[in-house]
């Protein structure tokens, strides 16, 4: 069994993948600090710069959010048959083209195709760094990902530092710095991935089972007939709502439903980051493995319904006291997001076949992308909208679909670890007769 013993600090400099994965770690750090600065002042650039009324920033937003879930299985299909890290290259390319273009871009029709690019880039690259870290880390990517998770939210940190510099100068030109700055962030990202090797079983996977004097096997399974698991990417969505009730849900209460200050929005973010950089590393290490990545699923909900009594309970009072209550559900919503963001990831690898690995990660990673287009909506269309009910219809909901998925889950990971295996195709089928595709490759 691999090691898994020193710190944050330790593991950073010694992390799986060796070299490869320490750059793509510093990669990750400064594409999410770019996004950081870009995600802190993008609102305000479309107000200021580009002169577009709140209205036509929504839609824009969330047209390109939209168009931001096709990359996903875009990347995905694409990987399995081009190079994992000649794709992400392309990635950051084309982000560095979207920011130069919003720089001469005016208008909503012009600004349009222009962020939905940048969201499919987006979306895009995130696949394939999860695609590359699979790879390149073995069995030790939940590690791999606690160290992600940690990298990417001290970037996103320091990216919102430099926006605040930014907008505190207020200028035109201030502005345009920030959007520069974040294509900088894309340039060296692409620089640093440049650095690295093709990790091992990537690219032009077709291309090798067509090779002279190679075996002859059969096509490689397609997620999209695989019912089990878009069963599983669809249950992932509603387990991926973390993040619209901590950017946008608890932020809206407070300064809609209760009299707390203000001032307190900024620190839902604090907490969120500090608690993540601090303890990711550790919950990963408790989570490790597809059953104990599924046993998480579970506390995932515990920990999000216990939120949503919270504020729904604890915000009815004085300002204080409803301030009180709101950072108490900050924290218990980042105590979901560490479950999460473990357990969806080796899910999302444990519960897909070896050999058609790229294209189930790429539907997989729909789950955020539409969690990020329809959360919102959800929250502020329905949630808000109840009030208190609405809060703890929530939790009890997310709580109540938690239990589905992990049982799901284990049934189908006992499937594909069981002998019950086509002897035509090499097509294992679930507890429903679901097709789970060919079964992954064993190591006694």
């Amino acid at each position: 069994m691999a090691q898994h013993g020193g710190g944050l600090l330790a593991q950073l400099r010694r992390p799986p993948g060796g070299r490869d994965g320490r750059t793509m770690l510093l990669a990750q750090f400064l594409d999410r600090a770019g996004t950081g600065v870009w995600a802190a002042s993008s609102v305000l650039y479309f107000t200021f710069v580009t002169r577009l009324d709140a209205q036509q920033v929504g839609l824009l937003l969330g047209v390109a959010a939209v168009a931001g879930i096709v990359g996903s299985p875009l990347a995905g299909q694409l990987a399995e048959r081009f190079p994992v890290r000649g794709l992400l290259i392309g990635c950051h390319l084309l982000r560095i083209g979207t920011m130069g273009l919003l720089l001469v871009c005016n208008g909503f029709a012009a600004l349009l195709p222009v962020m939905a690019l940048t969201c499919l880039g987006e979306r895009g690259a995130k696949t394939l760094e999860m695609l590359f870290a699979t790879r390149a880390t073995g069995d030790r990517r939940s590690t791999y990902q606690a160290l992600t998770r940690s990298a990417a939210n001290a970037g996103y940190a320091l990216g919102a530092g430099v926006a605040a510099i930014g907008l505190a100068v207020g200028t035109r030109d201030a502005y345009r710095a920030l959007v520069l700055s974040n294509a900088l962030s894309f340039a060296v990202t692409a620089a640093l991935v440049w650095r690295t090797r093709e990790p091992h079983g990537g690219g032009r996977v077709a291309a090798r089972a067509d090779a002279p004097g190679a075996p002859e096997r059969t096509p490689a399974p397609s997620p999209w007939r695989d019912r089990g698991y878009l069963r599983f990417v669809l249950l992932d969505i509603p387990m991926s709502l973390d993040d619209s009730v901590l950017n946008v849900g608890l932020p809206l209460w407070l300064v809609n439903h209760t009299s707390a200050p203000h001032a307190f929005v900024p620190a839902f973010l604090v907490i969120n980051t500090v608690l993540v950089v601090v303890l990711q590393l550790r919950v990963s290490a408790r989570a490790e493995g597809p059953h104990r990545a599924a046993a998480a699923v579970t506390l995932y909900g515990a920990a999000m319904s216990a939120g949503c009594v919270v504020v729904a309970i604890g915000t009815g009072g004085g300002a204080w006291t409803a301030a009180a209550a709101l950072l108490v559900a900050a924290m218990l919503v980042t105590a979901a997001e560490l479950m999460r963001s473990v357990s969806s990831w080796e899910l999302a690898v444990s519960l897909a076949p070896e050999r058609a690995r790229a294209s189930y990660l790429g539907v997989a990673g729909m789950a955020q992308s539409v969690q990020k287009s329809a959360g919102p909506l959800l929250l502020t269309g329905a949630v808000m909208v109840a009030g208190p009910a609405g809060w703890l219809t929530l939790g009890a909901a997310v709580a109540g679909l938690s239990v589905v998925q992990r049982r799901f889950c284990e049934r189908r990971l006992a499937a594909m670890a069981g002998p019950a295996t086509g002897p035509a195709n090499g097509t294992a089928t679930g507890p429903a007769g679901e097709a789970v595709g060919a079964a992954p490759e064993r190591r006694s």
